[in-house]
C-alpha cells in the first residue's frame, strides 16, 4: 500500500514520517510539483509556481518560501530581489502528493505586476475584466 493510501485511510491525528512522505511525492517528468500560495489570515490564493526537492526542502527548513524557475533553470527565493517575501506558516500536501499548498505570510504585493495576487484576470461572460489594480 502506497503512503498516500495509507495516509487516505489514516484515522484524525495519525502521522506519518516527513521523510518517507517527501521521497513518495509523485515528482512530473521535470521533477517538479505545482505549489500554490495562499495567504493564511484571509484564504486569499497569491500564486501557482512550481518546486523540485530542493526547493521544498530549502522551504520547509528555513521558513521563507523557495521556488524553481523554469525559466531561469534555478531556485528562485520569493522575494529575494524584490523584498516581497513569503514566510512559511504551513505546508500541506494534497490527497495524492503531487500538489503542495503553502500558506504564507505575503510581505508586500505577491504578483510581480505589483498586484496582491496573482489572480487578478476575471472571466465575466466573454471577456476577462483586472479586477484588481497594482498597489502603488
Amino acid at each position: 500500500m502506497t503512503i498516500w493510501m495509507q495516509l487516505e485511510e489514516a484515522a484524525l491525528n495519525e502521522r506519518r514520517p516527513l521523510p518517507d512522505v517527501l521521497e513518495a511525492i509523485p515528482w512530473n517528468a521535470d521533477g517538479l510539483i505545482t505549489a500554490i500560495a495562499q495567504q493564511h489570515d484571509s484564504g486569499e490564493v497569491l500564486m501557482l509556481a512550481w518546486m523540485n526537492r530542493e526547493a521544498l526542502d530549502e522551504t520547509l527548513a528555513m521558513g521563507q518560501v523557495c521556488y524553481w524557475s523554469r525559466s531561469r533553470q534555478t531556485l528562485w527565493r520569493k522575494g529575494e530581489s524584490s523584498g516581497h517575501r513569503q514566510r512559511l506558516v504551513e505546508a500541506r500536501l494534497d490527497c495524492d502528493g503531487d500538489a503542495v499548498l503553502l500558506l504564507v505570510d505575503q510581505q508586500g504585493p505577491a504578483c510581480h505586476t505589483g498586484r496582491p495576487t496573482c489572480f487578478y484576470n476575471a472571466v465575466r461572460g466573454d471577456a476577462v475584466q483586472v479586477i484588481t489594480a497594482p498597489a502603488r
